[in-house]
């Protein structure tokens, strides 16, 4: 895996009053009015000095697909030579003035694999090409507290952008905070800098400011918010944000990060759940395939997520026991039983994302949005068609809850519960969807339905942790050691189990009651 540098920078750009404060005369430290210096920050946020580092030059070409793939979505990757860290750099937005930057040695011109994988999602089977180079002059200074100590690096950058035969020159400045310090000095320094001129930069990047200035900026995506108040436009601007976080989860899977492949899985759900409830906007000839493929997909993440879920919970059961009734290695065991199974499952999630069958998936989902086949329905006002999908599906989870509790206790109960859980997962993302139409009423729904969905969940995760323990229990007792802890865990989960499903009619009737507020719109 590349290195990682969480980056929190602020870009500005000089402006006609650079280095005059507004009516104040010359700003603080400028030595000509008029003249496009920065201002002194001494004594600004807790910075005590600036010292020079002295001037570099940096030679970066960057590279996308030829329809601008990665531009459109904010990301950028480039070779760059010169600097203390030259190389190949990826850069992933997290949030406003926030980025990852994933590095890699800077090699041949061959886009380097660990960065081209946590790419795919977007480029699919489209080359990566050297789009535009910049060559920036960078002077730069540190920004120290009083102890010597780093806060930030300041840098003004006169800039040359050339791609083809266009070319564009500009000069920016960048403040990047060191590691750990309060982004708080960003908006000190943003301060300082508005009185003596300078203003925050229009384009989040200097790839997009050469792409803007060379003529060659992406088109825009289309926004994830409805283009009217018809059905049709409320499903797909829904379709179209789970598309997007299901396209920004798959580098955080393939990077590990914390809740990525759980994040993923939900996105691929409420697609699929959208595609099943909105059936009457959206053709089902012609999406009943793409949710069976996101079907596959779920499933092919759940594994690893599962374990996930499986090993918190089981550590959480052992931490919760009196150590005296701790027997035998039985940290050792989870812990060796974890490590095989997460192994295994993390292979699998990676083989998925590699596959060819996943990026038609891709492929299928954007051309659907792209030309969306929309029925009668989609022309209606949304709120009367997405309400009546939402009730449609608030049936249907209170007749499964009504089965499961009729249901015989025991395996049968087990999995009618499970069922129900599944019904009121989309349940609540109907709702959800719904939301932006509908208002509160949706809101109020959506929030009683994850009650159900969050109790149900708890239930078949002991279900779940009863099979684990019992499997652990096998383990132990083929190795000669006592069985005893594994089986008082057992124990444990079944009698939460118990105590679920005495809980399950009360946390259900404040469902329904929202269930029936809801059918008569309020």
């Amino acid at each position: 895996m590349a290195d990682t540098k969480r980056e929190i920078e602020r870009k500005f750009e000089f402006t006609s009053a650079a280095g005059k404060t507004a009516g104040h005369g010359p700003a603080k430290g400028a030595r000509k009015a008029g003249a496009k210096r920065l201002p002194d920050l001494t004594g600004t946020a807790g910075i005590t000095a600036v010292r020079r580092q002295g001037t570099v030059t940096l030679d970066a070409v960057y590279y996308d697909t030829p329809d601008l793939r990665l531009a459109a979505d904010g990301l950028t990757l480039r070779r760059r030579t010169g600097g203390a860290d030259e190389g190949w750099h990826l850069k992933l937005p997290v949030a406003p003035g926030v980025r990852d930057e994933l590095r890699a040695p800077l090699g041949d011109t061959t886009v380097p694999r660990s960065l081209a994988s946590l790419l795919r999602s977007r480029t699919r089977d489209a080359e990566l090409v050297p789009l535009v180079r910049l060559v920036s002059r960078r002077k730069v200074k540190h920004l120290l507290d009083a102890d010597g100590t780093l806060l930030a690096e300041l840098s003004t950058d006169t800039v040359t952008a050339e791609r083809g035969p266009a070319h564009a020159t500009w000069t920016e400045v960048e403040v990047e905070l060191a590691d750990g310090v309060d982004p708080a000095l960003l908006d000190a320094v943003e301060e300082t800098f508005r009185e003596a001129g300078l203003k925050v930069s229009d384009a989040p990047s200097k790839l997009a400011r050469a792409l803007a200035e060379t003529g060659a900026a992406p088109a825009a995506r289309p926004a994830p918010r409805p283009a009217d108040d018809s059905a049709g436009a409320h499903v797909l601007a829904y379709l179209r944000a789970q598309r997007e976080a299901l396209i920004t989860q798959d580098p955080a899977v393939r990077r590990e990060l914390p809740d990525s492949v759980h994040q993923m899985r939900v996105a691929g759900r409420r697609l699929r759940g959208a595609l099943a409830t909105y059936r009457t906007v959206l053709d089902r000839t012609a999406t009943d395939p793409l949710r069976a493929e996101l079907r596959w997909l779920a499933g092919e993440l759940g594994a690893d997520r599962d374990q996930e879920v499986l090993r918190e919970r089981l550590r959480t059961r052992l931490g919760e026991v009196d150590v005296t009734l701790l027997l035998g290695p039985v940290r050792a065991r989870l812990r060796v039983w974890d490590t095989a199974r997460r192994t295994e499952t993390r292979l699998r999630v990676l083989a998925a994302l590699d596959s060819e069958r996943y990026l038609t998936l891709l492929d299928s989902l954007d051309a659907l949005l792209a030309d969306p086949p929309l029925r009668e329905a989609a022309a209606r006002p949304a709120e009367k068609v997405l309400a009546k999908a939402v009730r449609r599906d608030h049936d249907r989870l209170a007749r499964r809850i009504e089965r499961a509790l009729a249901s015989q206790v025991g395996h049968e109960r087990d999995l009618a519960l499970h069922q129900a859980r599944k019904a009121a997962k989309r349940a609540r993302y109907a709702a959800d969807a719904a939301a932006p139409a509908l208002g509160k009423r949706a809101e109020r729904l959506a929030k009683a339905t994850k009650k159900v969905q969050t109790l149900l969940g708890d239930h078949q995760d002991g279900v779940v942790a009863r099979e684990a323990l019992r499997g652990l229990a096998v383990q132990a007792a083929g190795a000669g050691e006592t069985t005893f802890t594994w089986g008082l865990l057992h124990g444990r989960e079944e009698a939460l189990a118990e105590r679920y499903e005495r809980e399950l009619p009360k946390v259900w009737a404040k469902t329904s009651r929202k269930g029936a507020a809801f059918a008569r719109g309020r």
